[in-house]
């Protein structure tokens, strides 16, 4: 089984609250990323429900390291727009209470799924539509990977949005610079 990824910016809904709670899409369907990579409404839908009968959950992971947990996504489901994942970052574990801080300074603006694809087609652009989904896990990450997204937290001072700006551009650069 191989494992994929998909990143995606925290968008306006995200909110860190005092408690640690956190919320926000972990995808959105019908936008490309940057790897050409689009996520159909309804892909989710049969990997969520097997979950909930087996009585399993969603992991929330710390920038996709299964040995570094960070908290509990206690809603997970599927909407008209994306993927909506609201939890509890666990602040009596060390990267629960750093995660909370990087998000609160606006150090880290990502959410990245981890995937099984059971089923996909390409359309008539030769991007591969992600048509059904195992969904594994949704980490905390520094780098998103679909940047029209963008974070939200609860304080969004001037700096943050130009780091998250400056982030963005590096990002392009590297790659800019990988192509061929």
């Amino acid at each position: 089984m191989n494992l994929e990824c998909k990143f995606v910016s925290f968008d306006s809904a995200l909110s860190v609250a005092g408690d640690a709670m956190i919320e926000g899409y972990a995808s959105y369907f019908g936008r490309p990323d940057q790897g050409g990579d689009i996520v159909q409404q309804g892909a989710y839908a049969a990997s969520l429900a097997a979950l909930k009968r087996e009585g399993r959950a969603v992991k929330m992971l710390w920038q996709h390291d299964p040995a570094q947990p960070i908290g509990v996504w206690d809603v997970v489901r599927e909407d008209s727009k994306g993927l909506w994942v609201k939890g509890r970052l666990l602040e009596t574990i060390g990267k629960g209470r750093e995660a909370a801080a990087l998000i609160a300074a606006g150090a880290i603006d990502g959410l990245s799924i981890g995937y099984r694809t059971k089923r996909a087609v390409k359309n008539d652009k030769g991007q591969r539509v992600l048509t059904e989904l195992e969904l594994w896990e949704v980490s905390l990450v520094t780098f998103p990977m679909l940047t029209s997204a963008r974070v939200g937290a609860k304080t969004d001072s001037i700096m943050a949005r130009d780091m998250r700006d400056m982030a963005a551009a590096l990002r392009a650069a590297r790659q800019d610079m990988a192509r061929p």
